[in-house]
């Protein structure tokens, strides 16, 4: 262990988040441009204003909280938690929930909707990690350790699962239990867990027509290639052409109505389609920078608290990275998880951005280590 020092907030981090999120203002225009301009707002600039606002806003929390003490949110965690279910029940309740395309993940906040599971991800990293480095607690005893965030866990993963939104239900389980494990989870808990949890997982995917045809469309897309199959085809044929260098800057052919949600979950296919492998892989290694500094932060921290709050948060950054890329590469179903930091969103992008700002503030406090 070495001595804790104030310093100055992770650079490379901030410098990383910028260039992604530069990036991501040209990536939305070029893949919204054409369908927002010939759709009823007749407007080719509407999601380039849209994700400019949401990534000002995100900027304003991540500075605000890159200040504001991290040790606070351990006393903070049960009343965060808290107001994180409720908004996750109001989505429910007609006149606060808004329904689009058959899903109520959204509470209408005037002119702009607010998506409740995304500030409950940041809010269940923020309480596991209290919990979990909490001296009161002993490890090796389920029932007073893991299993209560692994039963709150529960209630938000199914009260976001009946929106529906099975993809942020399995990212929001899939972190918790990366902080829980790190925390010092026993082995044998550690495998209780997998072998609990992993029939439910099955149970839950092939229970809904919906998410079996996905689970069988990924298997063999080309069996229905007009429905189920259509996006991961449309995805495959974007990413083709794009070669080396790809065919260009706006010069895509699939965001013509071809891929669905080219500037929002398929985003990385129109970058693979118009930047190429070159352009993929300087995104993923970008991605890549903020994994290591998020782990650098992690190991450094100069408590167990943020230790892992540092750690749950890149988790949820990796894993939904990881997802999302998957199924652009139909390595997975399709899960309607969007790329952090680059796809067109708002509650998504601001609570990303809110949760970088505290993985700086804990970088101020380092402990000093030999290099």
């Amino acid at each position: 262990m070495g001595k804790e020092q104030r310093r100055d907030p992770d650079y490379a981090f901030i410098l990383t988040v910028l260039l992604l999120l530069g990036l991501s203002l040209i990536m939305v225009f070029s893949a919204s441009y054409i369908i927002s301009a010939e759709s009823s707002r007749g407007d080719p600039y509407f999601f380039l204003r849209r994700q400019a606002v949401w990534i000002g806003l995100g900027l304003v929390g991540m500075l605000a909280l890159s200040r504001f003490p991290y040790h606070r949110l351990r006393r903070m965690s049960p009343f965060l938690l808290l107001v994180s279910f409720i908004l996750l029940v109001l989505v429910y309740i007609p006149g606060i929930g808004v329904e689009i395309y058959d899903a109520r993940r959204w509470i209408g906040l005037g002119p702009i909707t607010v998506q409740p599971a995304e500030f409950c991800k940041l809010a269940f990293m923020i309480f596991t990690a209290a919990y979990m480095s909490s001296r009161s607690i002993r490890l090796e005893k389920f029932w007073s350790s893991s299993f209560v965030p692994l039963a709150l866990m529960g209630v938000a993963f199914f009260l976001i699962l009946k929106q529906p939104d099975y993809g942020t239900s399995l990212l929001l389980a899939a972190a918790t239990v990366t902080v829980i494990f790190l925390a010092g989870l026993p082995f044998k808990q550690a495998a209780g867990i997998f072998l609990v949890s992993l029939p439910a997982m099955i149970i839950l995917a092939i229970k809904e027509p919906y998410r079996l045809q996905r689970l069988t469309s990924f298997l063999d897309p080309w069996a229905d290639p007009g429905d189920s199959g259509h996006q991961i085809i449309q995805s495959l044929f974007a990413l083709g052409p794009g070669h080396i260098f790809g065919v260009g800057l706006g010069r895509s052919r699939q965001k013509l109505y071809y891929l669905p949600l080219p500037h929002s979950d398929f985003i990385f296919a129109i970058i693979g389609e118009e930047l190429g492998f070159v352009g993929a892989v300087m995104v993923l290694l970008l991605f890549f920078i903020l994994f290591w500094r998020g782990i650098r932060i992690a190991m450094l921290a100069p408590d167990s608290f943020g230790s892992l709050l540092a750690a749950g948060i890149t988790s949820l950054l990796a894993i939904q990275v990881m997802m999302n890329i998957a199924v652009v590469t139909g390595s997975i179903p399709v899960t309607g998880v969007t790329l952090p930091l680059i796809s067109a969103g708002g509650s998504s992008l601001f609570f990303t951005l809110c949760g970088f700002g505290i993985l700086l503030n804990i970088s101020r406090h380092l402990q000093e280590v030999g290099g």
